[in-house]
């Protein structure tokens, strides 16, 4: 099979911000206690953190990280997590049918943030509480002091301000699960009335607005409309949330679910313009994706889960080589909407529905999802450039037909590199692909990097960690091929001499 990619440097779609490969930690499961904290793990720190987790996050290159939920945080009481850890309450966590010990809050996850290299995007509850609570977490977290809830942080041993920057309106609050759900009607004024009490202690922030659960939403479209038409001006963001799976065992279809994501964001972009347009204004909303992820190999082991427990081992989906490629695709879709898509979480980041798992105890080890990730956050530097593709159709079951090639390149002009992302979507043929990169100074193709394994189904576990892992493929003078099912790395840099 042959396909061609044409791109030019002079035709960006839009810069690539750090923050599309941030990722989530939610008090859920095993994602807090013996995920990122674990006190009396041999690796663990002096505050608790286990240092082989905290090294895996460096190595990806998180920048954000959303905290603490997700679900929860619509029943959470920041205050619990505060304070001398003695005296902090034990709360049943009705979102997870759990145990909540508040052994790790904002005081603790702020520090872990700060020593992973990652910001936090604190979100607010408003389901159980609103505005009043949200100005006092802020006047927390915020203020340098001489006020008492500022004073309290420096009580408690935090003389700085924790300076968060970017703050979410609560969590799907339009979905019938939700405690406290809403309409978009009282969603709307209640985000409103957040927004400007957040940004009235720190003019500073950054606030992400809640969009429809997922594109599902029997609400979803109106939704966005009602509760833009209330925030537009508040606010700086709105999100999405959607996750995948391989429900009915079509790999054909399911590598094509990115065309999916495609067109959320692009029908979300449009509400906003809509929006922008009838009020007038001159913002242009940017999206927020933080929710996103394969989701679906623990629904039913989850049924069965005893309820009220401490950390019980929740959402741990065991990833395979084809999960991974269909991240990679995933990824690739939120590059080629860099103009649009400023944020994005991978949910989430270790244990819970992850790219890193750990044993309670013992050993942690990289999923097959962790090399596209990893891969997207170091090299898709500077600008996503708009790319033409030309190369076979392939049958995709619920999505028709799709290109046989899902790829995205990003120009970096500072280290005069380019790369080019790529998925060779056929099951049964290698592809040979032209790159022409105009526009970019002269390049050519110094490395290659490979994810392939012949078992579709294959996994990482503790004990075979690099069953599935990246390899090199040698650099000829031809063009590269990208063998069947895989991901790939194209590095192109200037020609020498």
């Amino acid at each position: 099979m042959k396909a061609k990619l044409f791109a030019d440097g002079r035709d960006p779609v839009g810069e690539i911000d750090r923050r599309l490969f941030g990722s989530f930690i939610e008090h859920l499961g095993r994602a807090v206690y013996g995920g990122v904290y674990e006190p009396g793990h041999p690796t663990a720190d002096d505050m608790g953190f286990r240092g082989d987790v905290l090294g895996m996050v460096k190595e990806l290159g998180v920048p954000i990280v959303r905290y603490p939920g997700g679900n929860f945080v619509s029943g959470y009481d920041w205050e619990d997590g505060t304070g001398p850890r003695q005296l902090r309450p034990r709360r049943l966590d009705l979102a997870w049918s759990s145990i909540e010990t508040n052994e790790v809050g904002i005081d603790e996850f702020q520090e872990w943030a700060r020593r992973s290299g990652a910001e936090v995007m604190l979100a607010v509850n408003l389901g159980t509480r609103g505005v009043s609570e949200a100005r006092d977490l802020i006047e927390y977290c915020n203020f340098p002091g001489g006020t008492k809830l500022s004073d309290r942080r420096r009580a408690n041993g935090f003389e700085k301000p924790f300076g968060i920057k970017y703050w979410c309106l609560g969590n799907e609050m339009d979905g019938p699960w939700q405690i406290g759900a809403k309409t978009a009607e009282e969603y709307g004024r209640l985000a409103a009335e957040t927004a400007k009490v957040l940004k009235a202690v720190d003019p500073t922030v950054e606030l992400t607005v809640c969009g429809s659960s997922h594109s599902g939403m029997p609400t979803f479209g109106k939704w966005e409309e009602t509760v833009l038409e209330h925030t537009y001006g508040l606010v700086d963001y709105i999100s999405l949330h959607s996750y995948y799976g391989n429900r009915n065992g079509d790999t054909a279809e399911y590598l094509a679910c990115s065309k999916d994501m495609d067109g959320f964001i692009a029908t979300v972009a449009d509400i906003c313009d809509k929006v922008k347009a009838r009020l007038g204004s001159e913002k242009t909303m940017k999206l927020s994706f933080d929710e996103w992820n394969v989701w679906f190999h623990s629904n039913e082991q989850d049924k069965k889960t005893e309820k009220w427990q401490v950390a019980p081992p929740l959402l741990e989906d065991v990833y395979t080589f084809e999960d991974a490629l269909v991240v990679g695709c995933l990824l690739i879709t939120l590059l080629r909407h860099a103009d649009r898509v400023k944020m994005a979480c991978l949910a989430q980041l270790v244990n819970v529905i992850a790219p890193i798992m750990t044993e309670t105890g013992g050993r942690c080890w990289a999923q097959t999802i962790f090399y596209p990730m990893l891969h997207a956050s170091r090299f898709a530097r500077g600008e996503s450039l708009r790319a033409a593709v030309e190369c076979p159709e392939l049958e995709a079951g619920k999505y028709g037909s799709v290109p046989a090639l899902e790829a995205a390149v990003a120009f970096d002009e500072a280290s005069g590199e380019a790369t080019v992302l790529a998925v060779n979507r056929s099951l049964s043929e290698d592809m040979e692909l032209e790159c022409g990169l105009r526009g970019c100074g002269g390049l050519t193709l110094a490395e290659h990097t490979v994810l392939y394994s012949g078992d579709l189904k294959a996994v990482n576990t503790a004990d075979a960690p690099d069953a599935v892992k990246p390899s090199s493929l040698p650099v000829a003078g031809g063009a590269p091929i990208l063998p069947k099912h895989s991901w790939n790395v194209l590095r192109y840099k200037k020609t020498e001499g």
